[in-house]
């Protein structure tokens, strides 16, 4: 999803791959502990790939899936900008890739001599990148303002700890912003506690669009005595005040004398539950700075080494890991380390049994990284599952696109369908099958109440009576967030796609007539098909196709256009190809789609120049955009035109996106969604059908992939993909082997996946027949 309050940049060219080298020789070293290089996976990964560009991640510090992400703010509107030269604070709560304003809560900041600014853009400190490093769990900057301060940060599941290193003062201060953070604030509340913590209270709202409001505890306790302390209130600065209060600038600074002593450690943490949850959480994960950042980088080496390659050259093995990393830091841990959580009834509630999971990206997670996760993670990926199912028992409804405690409504159709049905297709859902069916079930057949704050399937009456959603360009907004009704054709291919995920899992579950009338609605798309156009097109209320005839120009679509949304038929890909006109006619329009003669000659330069045209440029194009969601499947048709080998041409052009570079990203990475694309297209196994079991093959970049699989899930425990000499020349299938036995499909399902069954690939420089019969492409849902 690419949303963003500023204009557009356009990318201007493509930055040196060597920024690791340039870390390592230039940068600072960090004091804590450092695993042996030959085997530190996190050596590998470059956190500052896609802060700059608009890829909106951040370089600081988290664990896998943890509830904080202590980054540094320098004035972007999601946090981090490569380009900028100044910090205003490192900040608690940052999702990677996102488009919009959200979290960036409590910025703090060390600053030295007298506290006279209340603006965390007016007492913001400089600092260059030579002075500045990271990997997993852990980031470094020299500060050149106030004297020269170094920051370091590192995290755990609920903290973010800090250490900071001033000059020799006794007028070394920490400054907590309570009144800034990136998204609106509602109101806040500080408090000096005691001589050593600080407590807040921050009501935020606002993403993309304005939503309901949530609360965020924090508490920060230093290790040694503050020796003065004082609040503020907007401009007015009050030495010696405890508490303060207000719905605009407000904050704390506290100050140490570091003539003797210059190291100051804090832990901050988190509770979107009460006080008294981020005491708890403080308690149980608070340690030492060195222990924190050795136990960050450990979760992280466990977590990548889930995945080992063979081959390849440095930048690419640096450019995938960082992927991978990306892959795993979203969704977050939601609940307190007593269980506790803030459902989206605004009630507390405990988890049992589970570990409570929220922020969900889910227009764009539901296609690569919920079934990356489900494959690495799938004990968190469960509980993530559980967790959605909880905010339909709770707040009444399934979710859309959720942040915290609350809905958002960003985005359109119906993208919790496939993420629950992929789970239950992974076997997560063991023991709650019915539960989840009852909840999709309402979701694709109703619409939640006027007075629900969720919008669900806004357009479903039409679409259940009409079998399309209208587009009405001026239709009401009837709830705060994005409308179906604005979108309404590209609402109409998701409801469908979703319908087609839904229908497999009610069949699985013995709902036959369920899933015989949800299958049948899979075929809605058909329904938008203008036979004089070629294409699909948006209708109105009375049925009749509206908009512009040209498919470049048809409104209608969400974040792009008819010919970048053409493809979304993963449900039936063969009735898709046959109403083109047959497997010849969809191949040439696929040839239109990727400039496939001009890829051919130039790869990467086709990518660049052809394909992308600035990340949030989504219109008025014919061609495919590998920035944004719609199109991510789009390279996999070719298997479904007996042309697998130009999949696999489409592919290697778009890993040439992504590089070890800070413009690394192809546009937003949306909570892993691009990353994780990356990953599994590296590795040449893509998930074609979001919500079922289908894979789609390609050739792999690696000449060896391991994946250590969980046996309680995958009883095989390993899956292994193998493509020896596979290269830029070398890239073409020859033959693929599945346990030693010769294989011409070109797809995978989730159960080979599950067995543990050995894939192996034999490639060469020229196309081959393999996987060209129509009976070895992918099938239609039914």
């Amino acid at each position: 999803m690419r949303r963003t309050v500023h204009p557009p940049l356009r990318r201007t060219g493509v930055v040196a791959l060597a920024l690791a080298a340039v870390l390592g020789s230039t940068a600072l070293v960090p004091r804590a502990p450092a695993a042996p290089a030959a085997q530190a996976l996190t050596g590998l990964v470059n956190p500052f790939i896609g802060t700059q560009n608009e890829g909106n991640t951040f370089p600081g510090a988290a664990v896998p899936f943890g509830m904080v992400q202590l980054s540094p703010d320098t004035g972007h509107s999601t946090g981090y900008d490569y380009k900028d030269g100044q910090i205003r604070g490192f900040s608690t709560v940052h999702l990677s890739g996102v488009g919009c304003r959200l979290g960036g809560d409590l910025p703090v900041l060390p600053t030295t001599g007298e506290v006279t600014q209340t603006d965390d853009a007016r007492y913001a400190a400089g600092f260059s990148h030579r002075d500045e490093s990271a990997r997993p769990g852990y980031y470094r900057v020299r500060l050149a303002s106030y004297g020269g301060i170094t920051a370091e940060l590192t995290a755990t599941a609920r903290t973010g700890r800090q250490r900071y290193t001033f000059p020799a003062t006794d007028k070394a201060n920490v400054l907590l912003n309570a009144g800034q953070s990136l998204h609106k604030t509602v109101s806040t509340s500080v408090e000096v506690v005691d001589d050593r913590t600080v407590r807040t209270t921050i009501t935020g709202r606002g993403f993309c669009q304005d939503t309901r409001p949530y609360t965020l505890h924090t508490l920060t306790r230093f290790d040694r005595p503050f020796a003065s302390y004082g609040t503020w209130n907007g401009d007015h600065v009050t030495a010696g005040s405890r508490t303060s209060a207000s719905a605009g600038r407000n904050g704390a600074w506290v100050r140490f004398d570091t003539t003797r002593d210059r190291d100051v450690e804090a832990t901050t943490a988190l509770s979107y539950v009460d006080a008294a949850g981020a005491e708890r959480n403080l308690r149980a994960e608070e340690a030492g700075f060195d222990r924190t950042a050795a136990a960050a980088r450990a979760a992280w080496e466990r977590r990548l080494g889930d995945v080992t390659v063979q081959g390849g050259g440095p930048t690419l093995r640096r450019t995938f890991y960082s992927s991978l990393y990306r892959s795993f830091l979203a969704p977050n841990i939601g609940s307190d380390v007593d269980g506790r959580y803030t459902g989206w009834d605004q009630r507390v509630h405990r988890a049992s049994g589970f570990t409570y999971y929220q922020n969900w990206s889910l227009w764009d997670t539901y296609r690569t990284q919920a079934q990356l996760l489900a494959l690495l993670a799938p004990g968190e990926s469960r509980d993530m599952a559980l967790s959605v199912l909880r905010i339909d028992a709770e707040g009444g409804w399934l979710p859309k696109w959720g942040y915290g405690t609350v809905e958002t409504n960003i985005m359109t159709g119906d993208p919790v369908t496939p993420y629950l049905t992929n789970a239950f297709e992974h076997g997560l859902l063991a023991g709650h099958e019915e539960e989840a069916y009852r909840a999709l079930k309402k979701n694709a057949d109703g619409v939640p109440p006027a007075s629900s704050p969720y919008v669900g399937r806004e357009g479903n009456a039409q679409y259940v009576r009409d079998g399309f959603v209208p587009y009405l360009p001026s239709g009401p907004r009837r709830k705060p967030g994005d409308s179906d009704f604005h979108e309404g054709a590209s609402a109409t291919l998701e409801y469908a796609l979703a319908d087609g995920a839904l229908a497999r899992m009610a069949r699985a579950l013995g709902h036959r007539a369920d899933a015989d009338r949800y299958e049948a609605r899979s075929h809605n798309y058909r329904r938008l098909y203008d036979p004089d156009t070629g294409f699909f097109r948006p209708r109105d209320a009375s049925g009749a196709f509206t908009g512009s005839a040209e498919p470049a120009r048809s409104p209608g679509f969400h974040e792009g256009t008819a010919w970048q949304y053409q493809w979304l038929v993963p449900q039936d890909l063969p009735g898709l190809v046959r109403l083109i006109g047959g497997r010849a006619a969809a191949d040439r329009r696929l040839d239109s789609f990727f400039a496939y003669d001009r890829l051919l000659a130039d790869p990467a330069r086709t990518a660049r120049e052809v394909w992308v045209h600035g990340p949030y440029d989504y219109y008025n194009a014919d061609k495919y955009n590998p920035q944004n969601e719609p199109d991510l499947i789009a390279p996999y048709t070719y298997l479904s035109t007996g042309k697998p080998w130009k999949t696999t041409d489409v592919v290697h052009a778009a890993l040439t996106l992504f590089t070890d570079s800070p413009t690394g990203m192809t546009g937003n990475d949306d909570m892993g969604t691009m990353s994780a694309w990356m990953v599994l297209s590296s590795i040449g196994v893509y998930p074609v059908r979001p919500g079922t079991d289908l894979w789609g093959l390609s050739t792999p970049v690696f000449d060896r992939v391991d994946l250590r699989l969980d046996r309680r899930w995958y009883p095989g425990g390993r899956f292994t993909v193998t493509a020896p000499g596979t290269s830029d020349t070398d890239r073409y299938v020859r033959s693929v082997r599945l346990g030693g036995d010769a294989y011409d499909r070109t797809y995978l399902t989730t159960r080979e996946i599950r067995d543990g069954r050995r894939l192996d690939f034999t490639v060469g420089r020229e196309p081959s027949g393999w996987g060209t019969g129509e009976r070895a492409a992918p099938p239609a849902i039914g």
